[in-house]
């Protein structure tokens, strides 16, 4: 696998394209999304990756449509007739070049499965056949999924992924016990407060931990005053909810 994973400081990774939600008229987990995100100047996106019925991989966020009907639920074909994106679709119409964060996530119908039978387990073959030579990582909230995805493609670079106001030191120790190249952290477990009840420490001493392991550090949905922040400290990494305005605050810190 290559390393490091994030050869710029900072990579901003388009939060599922151009960020969450409709973004300068983009609809987010949208082909039209994750081109326009690459277009606009970022080299990573970063997709949501569920699984159907019948074992479809698609782009999609939320386990259940609005409707109440989970993707798990559904075959490829219904999925697809809904606009849903398929992931090898997705994978054919981006440039080689364009790295991937995938957001495994997994399903209430993959405890009824073998490991094999994943939704990670489905990403790892996807990839095997049709990533090629580019960059990417599989992460996900789920350790296991990240075992599986270990056991099916040994040379996949792997992310862990916390929750806001997740404790960052159990963080930090996690990503190195389960030998993964990148922690990901929401921005909110960087900030001092009482909803975690522990001390955050200072992120510079964050950075070394992870840095002194040997991993890389990413960051979820700063705010843009944040990720000003977090780019000055040298983090590796921000996903980030809105590319453009994101690129127009660094690019204006920058100056």
């Amino acid at each position: 696998m290559a390393w490091p994973v994030f050869t710029e400081q900072p990579t901003l990774v388009g939060h599922r394209g151009m960020g969450t939600g409709v973004v300068d008229g983009y609809r987010e987990n949208t082909i039209e999304s994750f081109l326009a995100a690459l277009t606009s100047g970022a080299s990573w996106v970063e997709v949501d990756v569920r699984r159907t019925c019948d074992d479809g991989l698609f782009v999609c966020h939320d386990a259940a449509l609005p409707d109440g009907v989970f993707l798990s639920d559904m075959t490829s074909s219904r999925a697809g007739q809904l606009g849903i994106v398929r992931l090898e679709d997705l994978l054919d119409a981006l440039p080689g070049s364009a790295g991937v964060v995938f957001d495994v996530k997994s399903s209430l119908a993959d405890a009824g499965r073998s490991s094999a039978a994943t939704t990670a387990a489905l990403l790892a073959h996807t990839c095997g056949r049709a990533l090629g030579s580019r960059p990417a990582l599989a992460q996900s909230f789920d350790p296991a999924a990240l075992m599986h995805m270990r056991l099916a493609l040994p040379g996949m670079a792997l992310g862990l992924l916390t929750w806001n106001r997740f404790p960052v030191g159990f963080a930090v120790a996690a990503a190195a016990h389960l030998d993964v190249q990148v922690l990901a952290v929401h921005a909110g477990s960087l900030v001092p407060g009482v909803l975690t009840g522990i001390t955050v420490p200072p992120l510079e001493t964050i950075l070394a931990a992870v840095h002194d392991a040997k991993r890389q550090l990413m960051v979820w949905c700063p705010s843009p005053r944040r990720a000003r922040a977090l780019h000055a400290a040298g983090v590796d990494a921000m996903v980030v909810d809105d590319l453009p305005r994101h690129m127009r605050s660094l690019a204006r810190a920058g100056r």
